[in-house]
């Protein structure tokens, strides 16, 4: 029973993984950036929601779709700023770039608001402790089940927009080729302030619940990006659905972990993200290499012949 509460636990704990990974594999599938900022970026989300709810005294999901249209034209903004700019300079710039704002942020927010954590939790009030019972020593959070759903119906709904949308047919279209759409009149240029955008508004989501979970401070950015970057290693850069995946994977790596020893659950999940990722880098080394060796091989042969 307690090995199947651990399965459960991060299964669930792998639906705020897809939320906090979705903005960056998203952004990732549609611009090829890996965007280093991710994490800080979903801590000034986090911190925008707070400030919301203490001085305006709104509700958490009120002031987070106040912090929603804050945060996309936020992106747009880093879109046209930094983001273009600096994929001219080939795809090691905006990893630079990023990374530079990364600490901006950091270091603004600490400016701001100091060292002390934060919290969303009293803002919701049982909802932060209460469970169900589904048998016997077995519970779930209703937070964690709420944190799950909401992964599975944004994922859903994003994947609806990119396949049934105008705007998504011309993402995915940008996607593939940017030069062909600018051929046909489509501004890549505003498909990729989109798509910032859209990846700001997963982030926000994402803040959401990281706030109401547990507490965040103006450094905690990095340790969410390295949670969000081997959720996505794990699902497939650029897959919505992987994202889920991965994050479930992850969540259920670190509770089992977790359930061994208490450092295991850290360990657990790097361990499964290195295992992931060794697999998948041999695995595209060896389809480099196998049409090489099979054309030598031939070669031989008729040689011999």
């Amino acid at each position: 029973m307690e090995f199947l509460n651990q399965i459960i636990q991060g299964v669930l704990l792998g639906g705020y993984y897809a939320i906090l990974a979705s903005g960056l594999s998203f952004l990732f599938g549609v611009m090829r950036i890996v965007n280093l900022a991710h994490g800080s970026l979903a801590i000034l989300a986090g911190y925008l929601i707070f400030s919301a709810c203490q001085h305006f005294g709104m509700g958490v999901l009120t002031a987070a779709l106040l912090v929603m249209p804050v945060m996309a034209l936020l992106g747009w903004a880093l879109n046209r700023l930094l983001l273009q700019r600096s994929l001219r300079g080939g795809m090691l710039v905006p990893i630079l770039a990023t990374f530079g704002l990364s600490i901006v942020v950091d270091n603004l927010l600490f400016q701001a608001f100091g060292a002390d954590t934060r919290s969303l939790a009293p803002n919701i009030g049982s909802l932060s402790y209460d469970s169900w019972q589904l048998a016997g020593d077995l519970y779930v959070s209703k937070l964690d089940v709420l944190t799950f759903g909401t992964a599975v119906a944004v994922l859903g709904a994003l994947q609806l927009v990119l396949s049934r949308s105008g705007i998504g047919r011309a993402i995915r279209a940008t996607a593939e080729d940017p030069d062909a759409v600018d051929l046909i009149g489509i501004d890549s240029r505003t498909v990729y302030s989109a798509a910032t955008a859209i990846a700001m508004l997963l982030i926000t989501i994402a803040a959401l619940f990281l706030g109401m979970r547990g507490t965040f401070a103006p450094y905690a950015g990095q340790g969410q990006l390295l949670f969000a970057f081997e959720t996505v290693v794990i699902g497939g850069a650029g897959s919505l659905w992987g994202t889920l995946i991965g994050g479930i994977v992850l969540g259920v790596s670190q509770s089992i972990g977790a359930q061994i020893d208490p450092i295991g659950f850290l360990i657990a999940g790097h361990g499964v993200f290195l295992g992931v990722l060794v697999f998948r880098v041999y695995s595209k080394v060896w389809r480099l290499r196998w049409p090489r060796a099979r054309t030598a091989a031939g070669r031989t042969q008729g040689a011999g012949a």
